[in-house]
């Protein structure tokens, strides 16, 4: 099955944290498959797996009749290069649609911007070319590394999903960052609250999603 796939390669990465909640659709529904590739913001670092970003946002799709399946893919401490290095088995054949949530880690760490670029440039091509949706998610560079670091890191986000037709989400901390009450005792992972209002802000960027794998079936 399409979700085994998912969850066995994942699993193989270290400190791997996978969830998948289906559900129950009519006979007549054919769930969209969707994967959400990240790291520990979307693995749900610190939450129970009821409470990560792709467990909740599949529940709040079905609480609007949308029929979905969402595994989550995302590995605690992943950069970009890591995304792209278990990429083919993340992604399975019957995937509809991938949400794309990498680069933190890449600028906690300082990486270079540029290298971080080719390699979003490379996950990007890579999925373009198998015909695959994404719904790419911007991050924004710590201000504390410096105004030439974040003019090098920001844009690529907004620029490579112009280049490649992805969809957008500008900032996936947008609503959070920064507030105490909706981030977790490290100040960088949110709470479940938290969560709530990512899945909220951007609730409606997957349905954008979800209409360009619908269009694309009716094809």
């Amino acid at each position: 099955m399409w979700v085994e796939t998912v969850l066995r390669g994942v699993a193989i990465a270290a400190a791997c944290t996978l969830a998948l909640w289906t559900v129950p659709a009519a006979a007549a529904d054919k769930p969209i498959n969707i994967v959400a590739l990240g790291d520990s913001l979307t693995a749900g670092l610190g939450l129970a797996n009821a409470d990560a970003f792709p467990a909740k946002l599949q529940r709040a799709l079905a609480a609007k009749g949308i029929v979905v399946n969402i595994a989550n893919a995302g590995v605690s401490g992943d950069t970009m290069a890591g995304g792209l290095a278990r990429l083919d088995w993340s992604i399975p054949p019957g995937t509809d649609a991938v949400i794309l949530e990498l680069g933190a880690n890449d600028a906690l760490r300082g990486l270079d911007p540029a290298v971080t670029r080719r390699t979003l440039d490379a996950i990007l091509a890579a999925l373009a070319k198998r015909n695959i949706p994404v719904l790419l998610c911007g991050m924004l560079a710590p201000r504390n590394l410096g105004a030439d670091y974040a003019r090098a890191f920001d844009p690529m986000y907004s620029e490579l999903a112009t280049a490649h037709g992805a969809l957008l989400y500008p900032f996936f901390l947008d609503g959070v960052v920064a507030d105490r009450k909706l981030n977790q005792g490290d100040g960088l992972h949110p709470t479940a609250a938290g969560v709530d209002v990512i899945v909220a802000k951007i609730l409606p960027k997957v349905e954008e999603l979800i209409a360009r794998v619908r269009t694309q079936h009716a094809l």
